[in-house]
């Protein structure tokens, strides 16, 4: 395995609300994402939109209706995880970003997510929200959407 990564593997969706509202919410870390996560390890024969259906119920509620479209954008993603010694561990995450249509439903965030917005796709600063791999990820979502 000389010169080769490891990477976790995530599904992202990109919700949008009214063709140019894009959902986003702030973690109990501080930090801003957009929904979805990790592939658990018996995801291996799952396909990727039951996790992401499975992501957005987690992070979003049962209620939300939601159209998922297509993959976007495929993002890596670096960042620290504190292991059981406490110590401090980069880790890789390879994300493919779907885009989804939200339909309507009310939105109760999961446990790990504190607030959420809309923000306006075109116009919002994806600098003042996201860092890494997912700002440069959004930010490629955002120039798409504008075109």
């Amino acid at each position: 395995m000389e010169n080769k990564d490891i990477y976790f593997v995530a599904v992202k969706i990109f919700l949008i609300k009214d063709d140019d509202k894009l959902f986003i919410a702030k973690d109990c870390f501080g930090d801003w994402d957009i929904p979805g996560g990790r592939l658990k390890q018996n995801d291996f024969e799952v396909p990727l939109e039951v996790v992401a259906e499975r992501k957005i119920k987690e992070e979003l509620g049962d209620n939300i209706r939601y159209e998922l479209g297509d993959p976007a954008v495929f993002m890596r993603h670096e960042r620290d995880e504190i292991l059981a010694s406490g110590e401090r561990e980069k880790k890789r995450i390879f994300a493919i970003g779907y885009t989804a249509r939200y339909l309507g439903g009310e939105i109760n965030l999961g446990k790990n997510h504190e607030k959420y917005e809309w923000v306006v796709i075109d116009t919002f600063v994806p600098e003042a929200y996201f860092i890494g791999g997912w700002l440069k990820g959004v930010k490629e979502f955002q120039a798409k959407h504008k075109k």
